[in-house]
């Protein structure tokens, strides 16, 4: 008995479609090209035009170009020669970062080049936006996966790019409405996105403001019933709380441990990157800060802190050390010592910084008199991490949300 050819249709679909798709070569669809023909990154020079490598391409899929590296403009010629960039454009990542999409159409009247890392493709025959979202869903990216090489540093060739299968409405209008969905949706992430920028601005404005600047003993803003009090007195971490070094984890590690150990991953993620032990050899309490002491130079973990809200659930690993309040509010302290201008001028940006234990209890700062203005400031800044927190969750939210529509508006081609 002959199986039953797969008839090509998403799960979900706009009123007043219902013809089968087609199945095409990405090479059909688009001129899929690589940017530069000697396949070696160009030697920089002070002056010149941009080189775009996949590390300018950012976690939301966009263009960085603040600190990219330039090319000479004979380097620059000897690509432009070869394509010219237009509207609908987009660069895929092939090595490394493979699978990481990139509009270029805001490039088009700019003078950019761009690194072997990515190819550019230029849709013909397709709508341009319909088909980067396409090269961005699980059905293409399976494809992808299937023909990638390299056990540390993943990589495509060109030839097994343009050989991957898209699936295309018939209609432009079908495409051109699946683009309009998903680009709205993509419109939405981006406004809260700028939103969670702007709060995260704010705190950094409330920073500035509730804490002394250099040379100063009183913040530049004052809540109205501490006007009065006076200077901020000074002191030292050793004065206000006991420090206890993190023990060695490594040994007792397991996927089913109780407890999360607290290293420098671990904090420097934002806990994203999680390792568990059965074995509690330095347990954290609610209130303690647990801080990095070692980092590679210029690193972005040294002295990082994590502040412990729930009891019983942490254990902390060597390299990192526990710090108990004993006569400070908790998170006021915390919110002064994370990632302090005091520890981090111990990074010469040579060799890797190690803070010893006396240097953290010299650890010199100002503080109120009064524990109820440290308490205030303390909320004032937790109000501002909470509404952080709830921004960061609705945007993953709306990402999750965009991933299972994508599921349900292209069919899988790879069944």
């Amino acid at each position: 008995m002959n199986k039953e050819k797969q008839k090509i249709v998403p799960a979900l679909r706009f009123a007043g479609f219902n013809d089968e798709w087609q199945v095409k070569l990405l090479s059909k669809c688009a001129d899929v090209i690589d940017p530069h023909p000697s396949h070696r990154a160009p030697a920089a020079v002070s002056n010149g035009i941009p080189f775009i490598g996949i590390g300018d391409i950012s976690e939301n899929g966009e263009l960085d170009t603040k600190n990219v590296r330039l090319v000479s403009n004979e380097i620059y010629k000897e690509h432009t020669n070869r394509y010219q960039l237009k509207n609908g454009d987009f660069a895929y990542g092939r090595v490394a970062s493979v699978g990481k999409v990139v509009d270029l159409s805001n490039n088009v009247e700019k003078s950019y080049t761009y690194s072997p890392t990515m190819a550019i493709i230029q849709p013909k025959s397709i709508n341009p936006k319909y088909l980067k979202f396409f090269c961005e869903s699980n059905f293409f990216v399976t494809q992808v996966n299937s023909k990638t090489s390299g056990s540390t540093r993943k990589s495509i060739g060109m030839q097994n790019l343009r050989v991957l299968k898209i699936a295309v409405p018939k209609k432009e209008d079908e495409q051109q409405k699946i683009a309009n969905c998903l680009t709205s949706l993509d419109n939405l992430i981006t406004a809260e996105t700028e939103k969670l920028e702007n709060l995260k601005d704010h705190k950094k404005g409330l920073l500035q403001q509730l804490f002394p600047a250099n040379g100063e003993t009183k913040p530049q803003y004052r809540f109205p019933e501490f006007e009065g009090d006076g200077d901020w007195e000074e002191t030292t971490l050793g004065d206000v709380a006991d420090y206890e070094n993190g023990k060695a984890h490594e040994k007792e590690i397991s996927e089913t441990g109780k407890y999360i150990v607290v290293n420098s991953k671990f904090i420097s993620t934002e806990g994203k990157v999680v390792k568990l032990s059965n074995s509690p050899n330095l347990k954290a309490n609610v209130g303690d800060i647990l801080m990095v002491l070692s980092d590679i130079p210029n690193g972005k973990a040294i002295a990082k802190c994590f502040y412990v809200e729930k009891e019983d659930i942490y254990t902390v690993n060597q390299r990192i050390c526990k710090i108990t309040p004993t006569g400070i509010d908790n998170k006021f302290l915390f919110y002064i010592q994370n990632r302090n201008k005091y520890f981090l001028a111990f990074d010469d940006g040579v060799k890797q910084t190690n803070l010893r234990k006396d240097t953290v209890l010299l650890f010199p700062f100002l503080k109120p008199k009064d524990q109820k203005e440290q308490e205030k400031i303390a909320s004032c800044l937790s109000s501002a991490d909470n509404l952080i927190e709830a921004q960061t969750t609705r945007i993953k939210t709306l990402k999750s949300h965009k991933k299972g529509l994508m599921q349900q508006l292209f069919p899988n081609v790879n069944a």
